[in-house]
């Protein structure tokens, strides 16, 4: 399935607007890794286990999202966005919202 920022696709037309779909999921982070990340802030650098975890919240949010448009009946989706919010201390939503579409070859 395309999934894309873009609102329209080269050398592709709209056929069907199905709407709006998305995915999100929350995350909270461990103990164990905020201490981890305490020490790495005093020298610098990448929190490397916070980067795979952000990563893997993006996929899975994405995935659910797609699973949405598909169960419409969609075989793209258009003009994706991504927000992010903290809900709470150490939690944070990871938000991925498009319009599903159905495209054809020009």
């Amino acid at each position: 399935m395309l999934v894309t920022t873009m609102d329209h696709v080269p050398g592709k037309r709209i056929v069907e607007v199905v709407g709006l779909v998305r995915g999100n999921t929350i995350r909270a982070r461990n103990v164990g890794h905020d201490i981890m990340a305490g020490l790495k802030n005093l020298v610098g650098g990448e929190i490397v286990d916070y980067t795979k975890m952000i990563a893997e919240s993006r996929e899975q949010a994405l995935d659910r999202m797609r699973a949405e448009a598909r169960a419409n009946g969609a075989n793209a989706i258009v003009g994706v966005r991504f927000s992010t919010c903290e809900m709470m201390d150490h939690a944070a939503e990871i938000l991925v919202y498009g319009t599903a579409v159905r495209l054809e070859d020009e």
